[in-house]
């Protein structure tokens, strides 16, 4: 009676998955509209626990992250991998746990993957990034797993870590930090890793021509400074700038171009107020601190980025796409050049936290759900 029994678990479980893609992709057009025409929303995967970042695999598949400490293979066809063997222990509490993960550009080459995470010090956290060789298979693994960078000074109590990745053309890191919401003036401090957005080598090592190298008073992996909690780092593939969304707290979501050395301004100058109303600021500008290019008041806690350039939406070339946690939505922002011309609110109707988004290797959306019956989300035309 047994292999019936599973049989049928098995089929009722593929059931349930087909019935939940069909009511989302059917969706009234109203509900899943968009200036490109409706949109199909499918349920790629499901029964994750607040998945925070994915990555693509060959073969169709996705490496994905799970806060509580879990990385899975996902496969073409939506089921599960058991978690992967070899993460290290992660510290979740709070906002904490397994965050961002990118596969390396000579992924093909060499297997290697990064991905960053709050480890535990004594009674608090920071922020870590790790590499490690992705070992495929039916039991897929991680091997020569090798912390490369921890994060320096005043420990978080469980929130604000940051903890986005990017590489550059020439292989070296671009690693966003928090400033743990308890020490937001370390963001102002260039003797310590809070609210600073890092670059470091593959290895670990820094990079000869960072900008603070050679001083005593700074660390040398610091590129820029006076972040908050940036959850959203890529690279504009038409300019090669290096772009950032970090979250502002009552107000004052932010978009930065990023540039070497520059102060942007957290949290002595800003668009928000404290969550019990106080005052934050001293101005909303100030010389020798960087503007965003956009922000939103009242905020949509941002989280993810992605610049489509497929074809799959010919209309959305060139597009800014960003995840909303509080503000439960897709947004797209269309761009000329360096400044946001337009923004559309998308896919509303899912009240759902978008975490991550990134564009497929289909030229899909990929969408990550932050709850505990965390989903993949695939975004594609209507046909």
């Amino acid at each position: 009676m047994k292999a019936p029994l599973v049989w049928v678990a098995g089929t009722l479980t593929v059931a349930i998955i087909l019935i939940a893609s069909l009511l989302i992709a059917n969706a009234s057009s109203d509900e899943n509209a968009s200036a490109a025409g409706p949109l199909n929303v499918q349920i790629f995967a499901s029964g994750l626990v607040h998945p925070w970042a994915l990555a693509f695999l060959p073969g169709d598949r996705v490496l994905v992250t799970e806060r509580p400490g879990r990385m899975r293979v996902v496969s073409a066809q939506g089921l599960l991998s058991k978690p992967l063997q070899g993460v290290p222990e992660v510290w979740a509490v709070g906002q904490g746990g397994l965050l961002d993960v990118v596969t390396d550009t000579s992924f093909a080459q060499n297997n290697t993957i990064y991905f960053c995470f709050a480890e535990r010090v004594g009674n608090g956290g920071r922020t870590a990034v790790a590499r490690a060789k992705f070992i495929d298979g039916d039991a897929p693994r991680l091997d020569e797993v090798a912390v490369i960078f921890r994060q320096d000074g005043p420990l978080s109590s469980g929130n604000h870590f940051g903890c986005r990745i990017a590489q550059a053309r020439d292989g070296n890191l671009f690693v966003t930090l928090g400033e743990h919401f308890i020490h937001r003036d370390e963001a102002q401090n260039l003797a310590n890793h809070l609210g600073k957005l890092i670059r470091i080598a593959p290895d670990g090592s820094v990079p000869s021509d960072n900008p603070f190298v050679g001083r005593n008073d700074a660390k040398p992996e610091i590129w820029s400074f006076g972040h908050r909690n940036p959850q959203g780092l890529a690279f504009n593939p038409r300019s090669g700038e290096l772009w950032e969304i970090e979250h502002g707290p009552r107000g004052g979501d932010e978009i930065n171009i990023i540039a070497k050395a520059s102060n942007y301004g957290w949290p002595v100058i800003g668009f928000g107020i404290d969550y019990n109303g106080a005052k934050i600021h001293e101005a909303t500008s100030k010389p020798g601190m960087e503007q965003p290019i956009k922000y939103w008041v009242p905020s949509i806690a941002p989280s993810g980025m992605a610049f489509y350039t497929a074809k799959l939406f010919p209309n959305w070339d060139g597009s800014l796409f960003a995840g909303a946690l509080a503000g439960q939505m897709l947004v797209r922002l269309s761009l000329d050049g360096d400044k946001v011309t337009g923004e559309e609110r998308l896919l509303q109707a899912l009240h759902e936290r978008i975490r991550d988004v990134r564009q497929g290797p289909d030229g899909a959306l990929w969408l990550l759900t932050d709850n505990t019956a965390g989903r993949i989300l695939r975004v594609t035309p209507a046909k």
